[in-house]
């Protein structure tokens, strides 16, 4: 991409929730153009979503509940980046708080956006193989529910009405994109 960044200028804090910060800011665009932009700058180190893969393509998921659609959802491990914490120990501590596994293996797959017109949310997706049982204490207000799903079922997968979230969806597509190649 040959496009000169717009300048920024004027960043406000409209609000801040602990968990976001909702900000104003002004871009002068390089044609002459000028908006004000807002969007969702969230706090912290940002977050890990984990792709945990036994032998035979079986996918370690969960049944979590979700805020935000106000019911449980099937997903994979995931959450947020402790300060002073590497994207790989991060996706470690977590498959142990919420799957009762860690990995021998973590790779690092990609760093994906969310909504990126207006959220500056960083999510990085990790695979993880070479499983071994071990458990820590994680911050969930209840016991996840595990199920193992099986990543060469993925086109009937991706349309079970509890796997919404668009993050691990294409996690999985990549998962097993990797592991076809």
């Amino acid at each position: 991409l040959k496009a000169k960044q717009p300048k920024v200028s004027n960043i406000k804090t409209l609000a801040n929730t602990g968990i976001f910060k909702i900000e104003s800011l002004d871009i002068d665009f390089n044609n002459g153009q000028k908006r004000t932009y807002q969007r969702l700058n969230p706090t912290g180190n940002g977050a890990v979503l984990v792709i945990p893969i036994f032998e035979n393509n079986i996918v370690a998921m969960i049944y979590e509940y979700s805020g935000g659609t106000n019911r449980y959802e099937l997903a994979l491990p995931k959450g947020k980046i402790d300060d002073g914490e590497t994207i790989l120990e991060a996706a470690n501590r977590e498959l142990q708080e919420e799957i009762g596994y860690g990995a021998k293996k973590l790779t690092h797959i990609k760093t994906m956006s969310l909504a990126p017109g207006y959220q500056a949310n960083e999510t990085h997706i990790v695979l993880a193989t070479e499983l071994f049982p071990s458990t820590k204490d994680g911050d969930e207000p209840e016991e996840l529910t595990v199920v193992m799903k099986n990543l060469d079922d993925l086109e009937t997968l991706v349309y079970d009405e509890f796997l919404t979230e668009a993050r691990s969806i294409a996690a999985l597509y990549m998962a097993r994109n990797m592991r076809i190649n």
